[in-house]
């Protein structure tokens, strides 16, 4: 990518045999030990994933990380810097899909859950050595020879210890959920994973006409969803907003033909635009409430209260027309409103987000891939008022990119909403840098938390440790907090049992309340509780290390990118608070991007990535360390390539001799 350059002094081939004599002579080792007995200051370093290979911005958050415990030990400070690998989910999962050759839940099994698993347990280490190397190369001491590793046996076993603890305390629950669901990789994502997929995407989207029953007019509903329209249930109104009866022209001067429409009063100049009408009648959304109307669209059978407009506070005038069609089985508003309203339930697509056999134009077809032949059928009936496209941020999977669909299902959650004002309180304690991420970005996060969907219908995870009994008249269920509570409960456990699926999986309880076999949840849990969990999890505590951990919670000090607020940062401040009512670190400095060159966003497609091996090989460790330290705040975005960071090492001489004349002068005086 870059062309070799000659360097003044020869700075890379300084930096080589600098760090020969470090690892010749311990001298990293001897600075870990270094301030024994003394005070302590902890660093947390955020485990990233060991089968993916580091990108610039790893040498950013390792430049960043690096200079605050260094500084703690000059001072005096025991600093412990604990490496560690994040080795679970889907991240992993997906690599092996490809190796494979193989795509999605059906094959895998086809393939073998135990093989499959194998497979990821022996991948997650592939590029460590790369990882290691770039780590030594910036200078960034930190313990890699003792990592926490998110797989092993003894930090699973703490993992389970805080769910047991979660569910004594009642914050952990099993419930039915409209969840966000991506149907490729065939599991439910958690809010704060939804929020790191969102992407601009232009889609189709209609405005709907549903027949008043016994009148001539038509209620007008706008959707960016037109595959959910089959399992239309109601409409939903604000009962507070002004609402009108237009007749409009929908025909020509020459020959009009007329048809009655209700929609927002507000929103008539924008919905209507060129067709031409009169307002018959205005009126408020209250006296819209209990209408009945025909079903739009005629599969599957429908039992219960259905087909009428009912009222919901977060109907807008932003946009649409003020009327929002609801299908419960997709959407979280879609579906709480409905229960409100004793609205009944349909789910027309399959786990693989296929259309099925009761909708019968489009059965076994992709739902997003059928919304214009769902447009072009409302047209033949009657039933479309418009359609164009849309730009709108849709989320997607944060990991295979596939759009999401939001989805009916069972998933246990950790009851986050019941801690809210606790998660805000123990927020509003800590140092962000800057300030604005603790009241804005995070903070508001925070202030609209939902509950945790915790569960995974995957393989290589930490196994959700909840077992039921089978028998339906008893259902006990219990949560299993140690591999010794297992082995005291479980049916002939064996004596080196491994926590994952499928060993896992053959092992049974006997119930307590009936004599019957209890069985596991099937799920695995989100890897971001993994993450979530090192505070206490890298040192096997409870069942081990308590002093070491006493001594090194919270931490002093964490740092990573902007984008950790939804994900780490958050994982953290989430199970510190509901395990020990506080979040697990004081100050948290939030890292900007790191762009190219031009301040544009480096991606593949472009080209303009930089390789970070070359970076240091090219221009040396010092002089990256020293742009990132100096180019700008450290959260804001950083610009970087190998021509500035160039000039950045021909301006340190200028910097370094403005320092030497300043503590000359003040030396003199």
């Amino acid at each position: 990518m870059y062309k070799k350059v000659e360097l003044k002094n020869g700075f890379v081939g300084m930096e080589k045999e600098v760090t020969k004599t470090w690892k010749e002579k311990d001298i990293i080792k001897k600075n870990f030990a270094m301030n024994e007995g003394k005070r302590h200051f902890t660093f947390y370093d955020g485990p990233p994933t060991a089968n993916g290979k580091p990108h610039v911005g790893h040498i950013e958050t390792r430049v960043m990380k690096d200079i605050i415990p260094r500084y703690k030990v000059m001072k005096g400070y025991k600093v412990i810097r604990k490496a560690g690998w994040d080795t679970h989910g889907l991240p992993v999962e997906l690599e092996i899909e490809k190796k494979l050759g193989i795509s999605g839940k059906e094959q895998i099994e086809e393939y073998g859950v135990e093989k499959f698993v194998k497979e990821c347990k022996e991948s997650v280490f592939t590029y460590v050595s790369m990882w290691e190397e770039m780590t030594n190369k910036v200078g960034f001491w930190v313990d890699m020879e003792n990592p926490y590793v998110t797989y092993h046996n003894e930090y699973i076993e703490s993992v389970w210890w805080a769910l047991k603890q979660m569910w004594e305390k009642g914050l952990l629950y099993e419930g039915h959920k409209v969840m966000p669901y991506c149907p490729r990789c065939g599991t439910a994502l958690s809010s704060h994973e939804v929020a790191q997929g969102y992407k601009d995407v232009k889609d189709l989207t209609c405005i709907a006409k549903f027949k008043v029953v016994n009148e001539d007019k038509y209620i007008l509903a706008w959707t960016t969803t037109p595959w959910t329209l089959p399992s239309n249930l109601a409409l939903c109104v604000n009962k507070s907003y002004e609402y009108a009866e237009v007749k409009a022209n929908i025909g020509t001067d020459e020959k009009p033909q007329y048809e009655n429409y209700i929609l927002a009063k507000d929103l008539l100049e924008t919905v209507l635009k060129e067709t031409p009408y009169e307002v018959i009648n205005t009126f408020k959304g209250e006296e819209l409430l209990g209408i009945k109307y025909e079903r739009l669209m005629p599969f599957g059978e429908v039992e219960g209260k259905a087909f009428e407009v009912i009222h919901g506070d977060y109907v807008n005038l932003d946009d649409g027309t003020g009327i929002v069609h609801i299908a419960p089985a997709y959407g979280e508003d879609d579906s709480l409103v409905s229960k409100q309203n004793g609205i009944t339930f349909i789910n027309l697509v399959d786990k693989s987000g296929k259309f099925v056999k009761e909708v019968e134009p489009w059965t076994g077809r992709f739902v997003r891939d059928c919304n214009e032949d769902i447009c072009k059928w409302l047209k033949e009936e009657n039933k479309l008022f418009s359609k164009e496209k849309h730009l709108h941020s849709y989320p997607h999977c944060w990991r295979c990119d596939t759009p999401l669909l939001y989805y009916p299902k069972e998933s246990w959650f950790v009851a986050m909403s019941k801690l809210r004002d606790e998660l805000v309180a123990n927020n509003n304690k800590v140092n962000w840098y800057p300030d604005t991420i603790r009241t804005g970005r995070f903070g508001k996060f925070l202030e609209n938390v939902i509950d945790w969907g915790i569960s995974r219908d995957r393989y290589w995870g930490t196994p959700l440790p909840v077992w039921t009994c089978e028998d339906e008249n008893c259902r006990h269920q219990e949560c299993i907090g140690s591999i010794e509570e297992l082995k005291e409960k479980g049916i002939d456990v064996p004596e080196d049992i491994e926590l994952h699926k499928p060993y896992i999986d053959n092992v049974d309880l006997k119930c307590p309340k009936c004599g019957k076999k209890m069985h596991r949840a099937k799920e695995v849990i989100d890897c971001w509780f993994d993450s979530g969990s090192m505070p206490f999890a890298q040192w096997h505590y409870p069942f081990e290390n308590k002093e070491m951990f006493d001594n090194n919670f919270p931490a002093g000090f964490i740092s990573e990118a902007v984008d950790q607020t939804r994900g780490w940062f958050y994982t953290l401040t989430a199970i510190g608070t509901a395990l020990f009512g506080r979040t697990p670190f004081e100050n948290c400095i939030v890292l900007g991007h790191v762009l190219d060159e031009k301040g544009q966003k480096m991606s593949k497609s472009k080209g303009n990535g930089v390789d970070p091996m070359e970076l240091l090989d090219t221009v040396g460790a010092d002089a990256t360390r020293w742009h990132f330290y100096t180019c700008s705040s450290p959260w804001l975005p950083t610009r970087l390539g190998l021509t500035n960071v160039q000039e950045t090492r021909e301006r340190f001489p200028k910097y370094f001799m403005e320092c030497l004349f300043f503590l000359c002068a003040i030396c003199r005086n």
